[in-house]
């Protein structure tokens, strides 16, 4: 069985085309960066992770700390975050991206949404089914 979790926070999208701003907005939306982020640690490794997808490269994640001036310890706390909304995957010791795209991953989790809804419907029914609410 494999699990993913991701939130979804309804928020207004930034009005001005700021890429900074669209891209806090589009993590803030998907839950990865929260207001206990203070120095936006998650925000600046999921941009080295979405850099690296540019270059086509996998990191360690000695060099995402290298990269972020994050302590080793704190990118791997937020890459086990990431990797549990199921955006990022490890191979090989080396961190990468789960999609070749934001809107490609969008899409998927779409898709791994619709899947769980769908299961919990099912499921809903076939307890309604049992106490006799339908």
């Amino acid at each position: 069985m494999r699990f993913t979790k991701i939130t979804i926070i309804r928020s207004t999208k930034p009005e001005k085309k700021d890429i900074n701003q669209e891209l806090q907005w589009f993590g803030g939306t998907l839950g990865l960066f929260n207001l206990r982020d203070k120095d936006k640690s998650c925000f600046r490794i999921f941009i080295t992770l979405l850099k690296s997808l540019k270059e086509n490269q996998k990191l360690t994640s000695d060099e995402i700390a290298i990269r972020t001036r994050l302590s080793r310890g704190t990118v791997i706390h937020h890459l086990n975050k990431l990797m549990s909304s199921g955006i990022v995957v490890n191979e090989r010791n080396k961190y990468i991206l789960r999609m070749d795209s934001l809107e490609e991953m969008v899409e998927h989790i779409k898709r791994d949404a619709d899947e769980a809804w769908d299961k919990l419907r099912e499921v809903a029914k076939d307890i309604d089914e049992k106490l006799g609410l339908k």
